[in-house]
């Protein structure tokens, strides 16, 4: 996951600087005040409404569907490769957050504070280990490493993040044999890890693998993709649904 300012925390933060509640109005001293004049209640901010696309990952079914859905299609490709590659000599590329990963807690919270992402916020949370598996996530990765495939976790948590995700994984029972966060300094671009997975050269030890499926949240998560393909016909999509599976994200992304 590439992590931007999201345009809707933008936006709620932005309407966050003007919803400070007011203060109390002035009061006329009676002509003569009871002796005990009951205390008056200082006033609270108003509560709080979560944008429309947080509120959507966290209620709607559809979400939920979609996540099921995805992860089932890519199963039944992984299920068609499997029997044409032995065991061991592919594997499976998937970003974390967002695909395997779910953060809604930290995008609640941040909203709920009035406060956009910030690198430091991100890290407490990711020290927390306390990101659950998103429908369907843990049932594929499963069925993967089931098939005799490798699992290699592609994400964009820095490397110093990489030992409480890959704590994170382990405490969810989500098994993997790569994880290749971006490393200090960067860059984002995840295509030379992709690249490492193929070739053999993961500090994992792996041997060169077929990769089969990518599965992610983000343009970004695809080989050689970026938003631009939004401007091209639909023979540009040809490997969605094929090799390459999206899941939903409005909270943020690359698209803004």
């Amino acid at each position: 996951m590439t992590r931007h300012w999201s345009l809707v925390l933008a936006a709620v933060v932005a309407a966050a600087c003007h919803s400070v509640a007011p203060a109390p109005a002035p009061r006329a001293l009676p002509e003569a005040a009871p002796a005990a004049a009951a205390p008056q209640a200082s006033p609270t901010p108003a509560a709080i409404r979560l944008p429309e696309a947080i509120r959507w990952v966290r209620d709607s079914a559809e979400h939920r569907a979609i996540y099921l859905q995805v992860y089932r299609q890519a199963a039944e490709r992984v299920e068609r490769e499997a029997a044409r590659h032995p065991a061991g000599t592919w594997a499976v590329v998937l970003d974390a957050d967002e695909t395997v990963l779910d953060n809604l807690p930290y995008e609640i919270e941040r909203v709920e504070q009035r406060l956009p992402f910030d690198a430091a916020s991100w890290h407490a949370w990711t020290e927390k280990r306390a990101a659950l598996p998103l429908p369907g996530a843990a049932a594929f990765l499963a069925r993967v490493h089931e098939l005799g495939g490798k699992i290699a976790i592609v994400t964009n948590r820095a490397a110093s993040e990489c030992p409480d995700t890959e704590a994170n994984f382990r405490a969810d029972k989500l098994p993997f044999d790569v994880m290749l966060c971006m490393p200090a300094g960067g860059p984002l671009d995840k295509n030379p890890r992709f690249a490492a997975v193929a070739n053999g050269t993961t500090p994992a030890g792996l041997p060169p693998l077929t990769i089969v499926a990518f599965l992610g949240d983000n343009i970004f998560d695809f080989p050689g993709l970026r938003q631009a393909i939004a401007q091209q016909g639909d023979d540009a999509f040809a490997q969605f649904g094929r090799e390459f599976f999206v899941l939903p994200n409005p909270m943020y992304g690359s698209w803004h």
